[in-house]
């Protein structure tokens, strides 16, 4: 598709909604009005045909396009207004407050066929008490599940003609975008197993439960073209449950005698609001805007109504058919329904194998003997027991391991354990540490080892008696035994050269080029500093930190400062040999803040004064590096660089870069060197710098191309962090870059850490992914690692595994601590293991599953073209529901697309990471982003892949004003959008206020103090302090996300038709992107292509 073409003719949503023979509908003063004449309009995309239709006069349309691609793929240029694609405040997503969501276990599909096959009385009471557990299993077992289905006539009054024959689905999807974009004609219709997209996850031991829908091409039923509601008289399975994420709309017209409905009944009316309900109400009909028009996907009641507002036109071809997107999985309603099935009940870890709450519930976790899932989490609880099966299923074992992972208030740090000088017990023969896992025989005098079986001899001070169930008498007394995570105190012998460390440096080195004086960089930061040195990380009890700190400068050559306490005033040494550097200075460099406190203040206010006039523009990088980690070796300690750098390194010395950034590259072979470094002199200083305990945290301020690809090396090495501040100017991006600095700075962190995976028998970890160095192949090295990284590891088989005892691992984390004790972290959990497949596909976790594809998809962008490593995403997701389909799902047609209940999101989630700017950047995206993208994932957590690849959208003015909960959130689309409303989105580090053009005036007084849309300033970034509850409730909120997020999130203030909505619709993942990535209901039908094809 043309992303410039103009938008598809769509029915205006701004207009009143068409009234159903047999209901009244209130006039704006209360009374019954006439029944209104019903429209023509079918689908979203065009009318039905055989009937006449024009815009309604005053309503700018743009002509039609060829075909007719998903409204929300449509761009409009700048300023046209349009009011298709939203409606005024009416859109609800989620059931009606009135109705109790039940969630029914059960195989589901997502929709309707037009032509229903009941094999029982279909359920027709919408409202009514949900199914107890017997009903619902009567009413599966009375479904039939068939391919071609016999015909049955539309109900009379419904101006549907017959289903027309559309074309293979396994025929040839055109291939103009980077997955073709396929013809909205292969959208499979729904099948007829029951339920609907929000069905609960069942309990464990139930078999595998199964989301399925049918393809046009298996000859079974077509389906109208839809992207709301379904049209009156046609519902969703046999269930009475209530659907999610609708439109809200009128009651359905009654049903003619004799005919039957399948499906979810179609939803309630939209709560009517009263007057004294707190929040916005509404908009009455007309207030704002255009009169509201004929709701998409409502058929005329009866042949030949005319549409209320139009005028005849030329009869019009008929609309591609295409699913409805309240059909399909929605994120959204999974969140929410584990968040109301999970949420409230504390997690147990004692059971081996459990699957976690998903990480958008908010829950409490009890330490039982396995690691919380904050520390954990797996892409699959039941491991296959063969290599085998493993193959067939393709399912990667993967684990994201976050050894230092912040608790919240509630939950209790782990318990250091201090066994003296004989350091923790460990297995002699794989040194796994002694853990709940261990099984003590022979009276208590020996154990077992339940990693490699070894029988070893418990030490004498270590014995204990054991009870009659074979567990030691003590076990709840000591951490070790009773606990999945814990620490022990390390002993000499787990220390570099056999000497407990020092406490760890922070050394803050500092660019005085042009650029970052120009900017007001340097003052602000040295402003900064004077206050944030109070702060430094500290061990728990400790009144101060017992970190020191050192200062350097630099341009094209280094400026140390002696800062030692008994100085009057600082005093510079500068290096401009920086080729061979040196530290020139050991004592008074590295100081005890407090102690040095007065010279300190007087270098910071000396700094931004002497450079001020400086006109010096080049730079080094790699000597400053070279500079810090000298001066950590010097002063035998481990510790952290804070570089504040701002251009592309071309002054003459090691490290030197050009600029290569050519975007020609895009889409080619050669693209991959792209995210590659220029030199290998990065690799070697990281290393020198994992070896000496040094990590790096890089703040970069580019103005242009500043080569991230390389820059980021060491960081990324050395368990660092990389942060971007593209042309930085301190009135906008102040608040920002302190926030993240403040953290950064503060953030506890581990030292000079190296950390190992040990597995039981059968499994061992083969590759890791994240932000560290490897010297060999079982051990992760990191100068520093902090509370907000993940090391993800992938296991495969390499022995046969037993049910019985099922898989274990045990991830050991030894590393020096803010106050410089050394320590070792123990993580130990328990996995299940089967020999069914349905077993695996039932405990699978579907969030890991897409952090761990997105991580191996990012590396592998190093090596292999954009475009091979999509499709290699794209076969081994086809081949892990194909592997369902052939061995789990109950029979059913061909063309039912049927996903395991634990991985229904999959699809979804896998295109975003497909549509995501490393794999598929738009014009807008520089290099420079997508390489600092590509770092930042690589050790990203699962709930910041989760909201990153698939953001949070939420309404701002639906939920009451005094609720202090978030509101619910909508799907990313821009077909959830209503110009009557005020939205916010966020992916963790972006977020935005989107105004919709219809918001009413008394809304947008109390959050921006203007009085109209117009006078609203876009792209404002700070919203203004009023005293209102909706202010506070918003200001209230963003708040709270960012207290969330590892990131501050800067705002942005978007209004509907402005320029800057171009980036906000970016971020609307459901729909297809500028850049050629597939809508969700493209990408399904695709995935469906895909996997019947490997069935076939």
């Amino acid at each position: 598709m043309n992303v410039n073409q103009s938008a598809p003719p769509v029915p205006p949503f701004g207009q009143n909604q068409p009234i159903y023979p047999g209901y009244h509908q209130s006039s704006y003063g209360g009374q019954p009005g006439p029944a209104a004449p019903a429209t023509p309009y079918g689908a979203y995309n065009g009318p039905v045909p055989g009937y006449q239709q024009a815009p309604p006069q005053g309503v700018p349309r743009a002509p039609p396009s060829s075909g007719a691609p998903p409204a929300s793929a449509a761009q409009v240029p700048c300023g046209q207004t349009t009011y298709g694609q939203f409606g005024q405040g009416d859109i609800q997503n989620g059931p009606s407050p009135t109705a109790q969501m039940q969630r029914v276990p059960g195989s589901q599909q997502f929709g309707p066929p037009l032509a229903p096959v009941v094999s029982q009385p279909a359920v027709l009471q919408p409202y009514g008490p949900p199914p107890t557990s017997t009903q619902v299993t009567a009413q599966l077992a009375g479904m039939q599940i068939t391919g071609a289905v016999a015909q049955a006539p539309p109900p009379s009054g419904l101006g549907y003609g017959p289903p027309t024959s559309l074309a293979s689905a396994s025929g040839n999807f055109p291939n103009s975008g980077p997955y073709g974009s396929y013809p909205q004609s292969q959208a499979p219709p729904l099948s007829q197993a029951q339920g609907h997209p929000g069905v609960q996850p069942p309990l464990r031991s139930a078999p595998p439960l199964a989301s399925s829908f049918t393809s046009p091409a298996s000859g079974g039923p077509q389906m109208p073209s839809m992207t709301g509601l379904l049209p009156p008289g046609q519902g969703f399975g046999s269930l009475p449950v209530n659907q999610a994420n609708h439109v809200s709309s009128p009651p359905a017209p009654a049903l003619p005698p004799g005919t039957q409905m399948t499906g979810a009944p179609v939803p309630p009316p939209p709560p009517m609001h009263s007057p004294q309900q707190p929040g916005y109400q509404l908009q009455q009909n007309g207030s704002f805007g255009p009169a509201r028009g004929p709701q998409p996907n409502y058929e005329s009641p009866y042949p030949g109504a005319p549409a209320f507002g139009s005028q005849p036109g030329p009869p019009q071809p008929l609309p591609p058919k295409r699913l409805d997107p309240d059909a399909i999985p929605s994120p959204i309603q999974v969140i929410e329904d584990d968040r109301n099935n999970r949420g409230s009940e504390p997690f147990v870890t004692g059971v081996r194998g459990q699957v976690p709450p998903l990480v958008t519930t908010n829950f409490l976790v009890k330490d039982q003997g396995n690691a919380s899932p904050r520390y954990i989490r797996c892409t699959s609880y039941n491991i296959p027991c063969t290599s085998d099966m493993a193959k067939q299923a393709q399912v990667p074992l993967a684990a994201v391991i976050k050894p230092l992972a912040r608790l919240p208030p509630e939950e209790a740090s782990p318990y250091v354990v201090d066994h003296g000088e004989s350091g923790p017990l460990r297995c002699n023969r794989c040194k796994a540490y002694m853990c709940p896992l261990m099984t003590f025989i022979e009276g208590g005098r020996r154990f077992q080892c339940s990693f490699c079986s070894c029988i070893n001899d418990v030490p004498p001070q270590y014995f204990q008696h054991l009870d009659h169930t074979g567990k030691r008498v003590d076990a709840y007394d000591r951490p070790e035994l009773s606990l999945g995570s814990y620490e022990f105190l390390a002993t000499v012998d787990y220390c570099k050269n056999n000497k407990f460390p020092s406490p760890p440096a922070f050394i803050f080195m500092i660019d005085v080029s042009y650029n970052a004086i120009r900017t007001g960089l340097v003052r602000l930061l040295c402003e900064e500093l004077k206050s944030l040195l109070d702060h430094l990380p500290r061990e728990g009890g400790a009144e101060e930190s017992a970190i020191r700190v050192g200062f350097v400068t630099y341009n094209k050559v280094l400026h140390f400062y002696n800062v030692k306490s008994s100085l009057a005033q600082p005093q510079m040494m500068v290096v401009s040999d920086v080729a061979d550097m040196f530290v020139p200075l050991l004592d008074g460099f590295l100081v005890n803040v407090s102690e040095s406190r007065a010279v300190i203040t007087s270098l910071l206010d000396q700094i931004p004064e002497m450079f001020a006039d400086t006109r010096e523009t080049e730079t080094v990088f790699a000597p400053v590096i070279q500079a810090g980690m000298e001066a950590l070796k010097a002063a035998e300690c481990a510790g952290k660089l804070f570089l504040f750098h701002t251009s592309l390194p071309i002054a003459e010395a090691p490290g030197k870069l050009k600029n290569r950034d050519d975007r020609k590259l895009i889409n080619t072979d050669k693209e991959k060197t792209l995210f590659q470094p220029q030199t290998g002199t990065y690799q070697t200083l990281a290393k020198e710098c994992v070896a000496q305990g040094c990590c790096v945290d890089l703040f970069l301020f580019p103005n242009q191309y500043v080569d991230v690809a390389t820059l980021s090396v060491v960081p990324q090495l050395t368990g660092g962090s990389v942060y971007k501040y593209a042309c930085f100017q301190v009135e906008n991006d102040q608040e920002r870059f302190l926030s993240d600095l403040r953290r950064d700075v503060q953030k506890v962190v581990g030292f000079d850490a190296v950390m190992r995976v040990r597995t039981s028998t059968g499994i061992r970890a083969v590759d890791f992914f994240g932000a560290f160095y490897m010297s060999n192949t079982t051990d992760v090295e990191l100068a520093g690692l902090d509370g907000d990284k993940t090391v993800t590891v992938e296991f495969k088989h390499d022995d046969r595994l037993n049910e019985e005892n099922g898989a274990l691992l045990q991830c050991a984390l030894l590393y020096t601590s803010c106050a410089g004790q050394r320590r070792l972290r123990i993580h130990n959990l328990a996995l299940n293991c089967c020999t069914q497949l349905a077993d695996l596909y039932r405990n699978c976790e579907t969030d890991t599953l897409i952090n761990y594809m997105a991580k191996f998809a990012y590396r592998a962008v190093l090596n292999s073209p954009v475009k091979t490593v999509r499709d290699t995403l794209i076969t081994q997701c086809a081949q892990i529901l194909a592997c369902y389909r052939k061995n789990c799902a109950s029979p059913s047609s061909a063309g039912q697309l049927i996903l395991p209940e634990c991985m229904k999101l999959l699809p979804v989630y896998l295109n975003c990471v497909l549509k995501s700017d490393v794999l598929q950047p738009g014009a807008e995206v520089t290099t420079d982003d997508r390489a600092y993208v590509r770092q930042l994932v690589s050790s990203m957590d699962v709930a910041e892949t989760n909201v990153f690849f698939y953001p949070r959208l939420l309404p701002l003015t639906k939920s009451p004003l005094d609720s202090t909960t978030e509101p619910p959130a909508v799907r990313a689309s821009e077909e959830r959008l209503s110009s009557g409303d005020i939205y916010l989105l966020e992916n963790g580090l972006n977020l935005f206020v989107w105004v919709g053009a219809s918001v009413q005036q008394a809304v947008v007084q109390s959050l921006f103090n203007v009085s109209s849309f117009s006078q609203i300033t876009s792209g404002l970034s700070v919203l203004p302090v009023l005293d209102n509850p909706l202010s506070k409730k918003v200001r209230g909120l963003i708040d709270s996300l960012r207290a969330q997020r590892m990131r501050y999130m800067k705002l942005i203030v978007v209004k509907q038709e402005d320029k800057l909505e171009m980036l906000f619709k970016h971020f609307l993942v459901e729909d297809k992107s500028l850049s050629g990535g597939a809508s969700y209901v493209d990408f399904l039908c695709h995935m469906h292509k895909e996997i019947r094809q490997l069935l076939s």
